[in-house]
């Protein structure tokens, strides 16, 4: 049988009932197939959305080139498929176009009399509209955004699910609005009303302690809304009306305080009738962005999480354990007499039976509750907070039940990992866990400090596990538009996007700047969507220009323009040695492999994109890379000059070694090991590639020992000690149970599950998108089973390994579409298509027996 599985509109699913809605002018669509031959080919297919008919023989990211699409207006999508035996399959779907650029019909609104003295964060702001529906009205159609982040109301009602939006872009560049329909408005009055909040653009989170001097990066000096609203009455006329001087304001309401860093103040004991309205004022911007539709993945609930202990503190704060390490808000119900005051902390960790918040730095993550009499409900809105554990005071157990609210932003779950280690399988567990609690509508470094910024470094060394883990497509691809408008003219990226200007530098670094290069790579390597790298190709050349132009400037030291000194290296950073300086000492070596790296992709990509001469000059300047860093740091036979881990490391998982040299290197990096007593020390750069670079050199037994390593520095030993989620240092959690002043949910080290799917199970895509992929397991250690799951672009991938003293069973799903090549461990090879198929070798006969398994 064969059958359109799904069609993906902008990589999301699209239906009637929840179209996609897209500004794009060029639309990329996707089908997924399914057919229970083996043998299965799609021969040809077609795809029609609107007037615009495509023949195509590839199923993923078919760019929309017709007529130009109309703004607000309904496409039908349809499309045709046939296989290789004439069968034929239908489906259909629609989407969506937004506004498309359309001038506003309204203004940016505010109130004038809500002033703050900076840093502090402006009061939340209340916006409400009264109007009447003259007759049956079909819907509702609200298109908003602001200058902070906005909750939308009807009748009393929220009509969102989200939070924050409109979500954290470079708003000098770049905002996004969003698009709510509410069906079947009954005749008569209503009221719409809105509450923005400080958030990024107006709040403290834009605000850093710079010198002891605060320095305001505000983007608006308050809450401002703009909105337009659309009544679509059942026989087809449209009544539009937009924000303006008829909206009333407050900002004396309820919500008295809300922003990322500090938490929120509610006064339950304020009501409706005693708030004091003021008409809204026309409020001049600082900035003109582009205001476009929401590309980005919306910010939602997930897990809610019970109690799994109480317990009092030695000051008499009652302390609540939930269990797993967060980003989110607290859930609760209050049996509360008037003006009774509850405050909830927020951390991540105990030390010595307090709550530990020393590394939260000056954030609060603190939420103050006024109550009103009886029972009553409440859950922030307008912040997030890093914790596992809260501490409660001004109420008994008996009067709040509590829960944790995780808050992130809303990625398909479509990858998974599992052994026969449960200490693994916690590992992977904490480092999916800290991609979550770091994916808040950007790429964050923490959840919980007075930080929360997205930093470059972090994600582009986490970037190939997360999208094993999840989607990031669209996720990755709004953030990559702000690092586009954030970069400076000389190509230089700044450390976090979108930036702090004029606190957070901007100039151009190895690894962190490289995000520019290794992001879309990993993204187009899950994804097979060439257009993010037609995109982000200008942003690339640019960036490894400024690169080569520094590099030049370290002639005069090395005799060689191709070693990367200068201006700044993070070098080793947050290694388990040392400290800051002694990191930042190995800054050209690691810059120096880093920039080898970048050029290398950039002349795949530069292929990809059939920009020949572009691909033969990179190819060219890593040659010269790799000779002027054999030059200046080895003996030209294989040994560093000066030796470290990550030198190691970084030259033989990027190739900077001859094929002769590996061996000495493998050899010199063991020995290492060894000499810091088993464990590894390597800090960011170089940690994601460490258990590749021994695995894939002989070194497997030794790859193992070191994963399976439960002493400091080591990933199990932060599994040893309660670790849920990943951490910034190594030994952040010392063994007797003090804590240094470090983030406990950060995701970098969490780059080793890229070993767990690609060597353990041994799946390793040969083609972006895994139209072609291999499997070939590395099995090791003490491990009797492992298997991983992930949902390619073509389908459902499935692979398990069981072994015993005498056998060694594979177990492999194909989706259509696709080709697998198959190594066993003891070297036979496979190529098998659609469906699931059983490798079993026995290890005393070396024989396999291959089963098609139905």
């Amino acid at each position: 049988m064969f059958s359109i599985q799904d069609i993906r509109v902008e990589h999301q699913i699209s239906n009637r009932e929840n179209p996609v809605i897209t500004d794009r002018p060029d639309p990329r669509f996707t089908f997924w197939l399914n057919s229970d031959r083996g043998d299965f080919a799609l021969r040809s297919a077609s795809i029609q959305a609107g007037d615009w008919k495509c023949e195509v023989t590839d199923p993923l990211n078919i760019q929309y080139d017709g007529p130009a699409l109309e703004p607000l207006t309904e496409y039908r999508v349809r499309v045709e498929a046939q296989d290789d035996r004439g069968e034929t399959a239908a489906a259909e779907t629609v989407f969506q176009t937004g506004r498309m650029g359309m001038p506003w019909k309204g203004d940016w609104i505010g109130d004038e009399r809500n002033r703050v003295k900076s840093p502090e964060s402006p009061a939340p702001t209340i916006f409400r509209r009264r109007f009447h529906v003259q007759r049956e009205c079909r819907e509702l159609r609200i298109f908003a955004t602001a200058l902070g982040i906005f909750d939308l109301y009807l009748d009393g009602s929220r009509i969102n699910n989200d939070y924050f939006a409109p979500g954290f872009t470079n708003y000098e560049a770049d905002l996004q609005y969003t698009v709510h329909t509410v069906r079947g408005l009954a005749e008569g009055d209503h009221e719409l009303a809105a509450v923005v909040a400080a958030g990024w653009a107006c709040g403290r989170t834009t605000h850093v302690d710079n010198t002891n001097k605060s320095v305001s990066l505000q983007t608006a000096e308050r809450p401002a809304l703009l909105g337009e609203f659309h009544l679509i009455y059942s026989d087809g006329e449209t009544e539009i009306f937009g924000t303006d001087p008829s909206f009333e304001v407050t900002s004396d309401g309820p919500l008295r305080f809300a922003d990322f860093y500090d938490g929120e103040v509610y006064d339950a004991r304020k009501k409706p009738e005693d708030l004091i309205w003021y008409p809204a004022a026309v409020q001049k911007t600082k900035v003109y962005p582009e205001i476009t539709v929401r590309c980005g993945c919306p910010v939602t609930a997930h897990e809610i999480l019970t109690p799994v202990g109480w317990q009092e503190g030695p000051d008499g704060e009652l302390i609540v354990d939930f269990g797993q390490n967060i980003a989110g808000v607290v859930a609760m119900q209050i049996r509360g007499k008037e003006g009774q005051e509850i405050v909830i902390r927020h951390a991540e960790a105990l030390e010595h039976g307090k709550l530990y918040v020393q590394n939260l730095r000056s954030a609060k993550q603190m939420v103050r509750y006024i109550c009103r009499d009886g029972e009553q409900e409440y859950s922030p809105r307008f912040t997030y907070m890093g914790f596992r554990y809260i501490g409660i005071r001004g109420a008994k157990k008996e009067e709040i039940d509590v829960k944790a609210i995780a808050v992130y932003s809303a990625l398909e779950n479509i990858g998974s990992f599992r052994c026969s280690n449960e200490d693994l399988n916690q590992l992977q567990s904490n480092l999916v866990w800290s991609g979550k609690d770091n994916f808040v509508d950007i790429p964050t470094d923490c959840p919980q400090r007075d930080e929360r910024q997205g930093w470059t470094g972090d994600i582009a060394l986490f970037s190939p596990t997360a999208c094993f883990n999840f989607d990031m497509s669209l996720f990755l691809e709004k953030w990559l538009r702000d690092l586009t408008t954030e970069q400076t003219g000389t190509g230089a990226i700044p450390f976090v996007i979108p930036a702090r200007k004029g606190v957070t530098p901007t100039m151009t670094t190895s690894c962190w700047g490289d995000c520019s290069i290794l992001v879309p790579w990993a993204l187009y390597q899950a994804n097979g969507d060439k257009s993010i790298l037609r995109r982000q190709y200008p942003s690339m050349k640019k960036y490894l220009a400024d690169v080569k132009r520094w590099a030049a400037l370290s002639l005069p030291i090395y005799g060689s323009a191709y070693i990367l000194k200068l201006p700044f290296q993070f070098g080793d950073w947050c290694a388990p040695y040392g400290s800051v300086p002694d990191w930042l000492k190995k800054g050209p070596w690691v810059g120096t492999a880093y920039f080898y790296y970048s050029s290398r992709i950039m002349a795949q990509i530069a292929g990809i994109l059939e920009k020949k001469e572009d691909s033969r000059r990179y190819l060219e300047q890593a040659d010269k890379i790799r000779r002027a860093f054999r030059k200046a740091f080895t003996d030209g036979k294989g040994r560093l000059k000066e030796e470290f881990q990550t030198a190691y490391v970084l030259a033989l998982a990027f190739g900077l070694a001859e094929e002769n040299e590996r061996p000495v290197m493998a050899e010199r990096l063991k020995a290492l090991i060894r000499e810091n007593g088993g464990n590894l020390s390597t800090g960011f750069t170089a940690t994601p590639f460490l258990l590749f670079a021994l695995a894939d050199n002989g070194c497997s037994d030794e790859a193992y020992k070191l994963l399976l390593k439960d002493t400091d520095p080591s990933w199990l030993y932060q599994v040893r000690h309660g670790a849920t989620t990943l951490w910034e240092q190594w030994g952040a959690v010392q063994e007797d149970g003090s804590i240094k002043e470090a983030s406990l949910n950060h995701y970098a080290y969490g780059s080793v599950g890229g070993f767990f799917y690609r060597r353990i199970c041994g799946l390793d895509m040969l083609d972006a998108g895994y139209r072609r992929f291999a499997v070939k397991p590395v099995p090791g250690g003490d491990l009797a089973w492992a298997e991983c799951e992930h949902h390619s672009p073509f389908g459902l991938i499935k692979v398990r390994w069981d072994r015993t003293e005498d056998s060694f069973v594979l177990k492999v799903t194909v989706p259509a579409g696709t080709e697998c090549e198959v190594t066993m461990p003891g070297g036979e090879h496979y190529t098998v298509r659609n469906g699931s198929h059983m490798f079993e070798l026995d290890l005393l006969r070396h024989t396999v027996r291959y089963t098609a398994v139905s």
